[in-house]
């Protein structure tokens, strides 16, 4: 794995046609999405984010705003936009890369030839719970598992683990629960929206109004699971089977194209 501060790379990709930049869960890093970089054809290279106060930037300061995040993240992300390319975001991945795409489009930018987002409500639509970043340690990481699952339980049994966890976790709520959708001009690039079956906060109905984000089509698929879906490895199989299939158009342009 090679990696830079922002973006991580798992596979060798000299001269790939296409890129799909990842953007994770709350509280998550870049490593998810290592077996999508492995698993997707060669002509395709997988960047995936990787924000402060995780993983190998485990000892830098969370950000604690999707603003903050846009704006650190942009002048790294930028210069590897040099060909066609796509987002995809789970959770709160998928809000993150829905501003992202915005910002680029405010700076004159080219934009992703598609947005992918997994497990999100589209972004003017209100959380329907109390907001949890507010909360005592222990109240926090209880809600945070009830509401989303996927916390390990070798790391809920596990304090010490847990606090070096908790800074980021806390830091992605409070980005998450404290953003307000301001209205602007729509994205043109297709959406392709996908949710799991039985995730109770990312059904059809909070899925499919994504339209109202974009001048291009949109497409909600959901697959077998629950928030983290993906987790196992036969749906996870079929998700990136989607994306390759999703992605082929892109990698089959010429050589310099790059996403308008």
């Amino acid at each position: 794995m090679s990696s830079s501060a922002w973006l991580m790379r798992f596979a060798q990709r000299p001269a790939p046609s296409a890129r799909l930049v990842c953007f994770s869960y709350a509280g998550g890093g870049g490593a998810v999405y290592r077996p999508f970089a492995l698993a997707l054809p060669s002509s395709i290279e997988v960047l995936a984010v990787q924000l402060p106060g995780r993983e190998n930037r485990l000892r830098e300061p969370p950000l604690k705003s999707v603003k903050a995040i846009v704006e650190a993240l942009l002048p790294n992300l930028a210069p590897q936009l040099d060909r066609p390319y796509a987002f995809f975001g789970h959770s709160m991945g998928g809000l993150v890369a829905y501003e992202v795409a915005r910002a680029l489009r405010a700076q004159g930018l080219p934009g992703p030839a598609r947005l992918v987002v997994s497990a999100r409500r589209a972004p003017h639509l209100s959380e329907p719970d109390a907001p949890l970043h507010p909360l005592p340690d222990e109240s926090f990481i209880a809600e945070l598992d009830r509401r989303y699952g996927g916390i390990p339980a070798e790391i809920l049994q596990h304090r010490d683990i847990l606090e070096l966890l908790l800074p980021a976790m806390r830091a992605d709520m409070t980005a998450i629960e404290t953003h307000r959708h301001l209205p602007g001009p729509l994205l043109d690039c297709p959406i392709t929206v996908f949710g799991g079956t039985g995730d109770t906060r990312a059904q059809r109905e909070v899925l499919a109004p994504w339209h109202e984000h974009t001048h291009g089509p949109v497409q909600v698929r959901q697959f077998a699971g629950g928030h983290f879906y993906f987790n196992d490895a036969a749906v996870r199989g079929q998700l990136v089977a989607e994306l390759a299939h999703l992605l082929a158009p892109l990698a089959a342009q010429p050589a310099g194209a790059v996403a308008q």
